[in-house]
């Protein structure tokens, strides 16, 4: 269990991909915030991992794991379990775009979080933040404690600048020159009064 005073790069996730540019833009946007991510692609080598490795998180395309396999019970199974009964693992599935609506029926039915794509990156990291903080891997979720405008917005725009075709290789998903300039002038205006991340206490975060 972590405590106030562990790292959040402490902290490990799964992420389960068999494509490479997906793959790479997941760990990109995690690995923006300190987090520990390794990926596999397949359920093989997921399974392998879940039985050696102490994870936090399983990120996992549900069109990988499919519904019916032995990799998508046994993360149910592991994310079913409160953490004030153990539970130490908790699982956020991503649907892919145009997938069959069966996928987000099962998931619903079985009580497991996704997000769908075409994926909204601060949604994603909230969701994730908020899984790791169910199981007290992190002391805080990100929207607790990234309240000034800009954090997530910033993490965003560093991953763009060294891929531009986050996710799926198409422009909606990267910024628009309008939306870097805004994001500029918006943290010019508050870069003399940032304040620490787990500054709790400001009003006006």
């Amino acid at each position: 269990m972590a405590t106030g005073s562990e790292k959040p790069r402490q902290v490990a996730i799964l992420v389960l991909e068999e494509d490479a540019e997906n793959a790479t833009a997941v760990r990109q946007l995690l690995d923006s915030e300190g987090w520990r991510v390794h990926i596999v692609t397949d359920t093989n080598l997921l399974l392998n991992e879940l039985r050696n490795g102490e994870w936090a998180l399983v990120v996992a395309n549900v069109a990988v794991t499919g519904t019916d396999s032995a990799a998508f019970i046994t993360l149910q199974e592991l994310a079913s379990v409160p953490a004030e009964e153990g539970g130490r693992i908790r699982v956020l599935y991503i649907v892919p775009e145009m997938a069959d609506v069966k996928y987000v029926q099962l998931l619903e039915q079985a009580r497991l979080p996704y997000v769908a794509r075409p994926i909204n990156f601060h949604d994603l990291i909230q969701r994730v933040s908020d899984l790791l903080f169910e199981v007290h891997a992190i002391a805080a979720p990100l929207r607790q404690v990234s309240r000034e405008f800009g954090v997530v917005r910033k993490k965003k725009l560093e991953a763009s600048r060294t891929n531009k075709s986050m996710f799926a290789s198409r422009d909606s998903y990267s910024y628009s020159e309008e939306e870097v300039a805004e994001y500029e002038r918006q943290e010019a205006s508050l870069g003399k009064r940032h304040k620490p991340r787990t500054n709790l206490g400001d009003p006006n975060g």
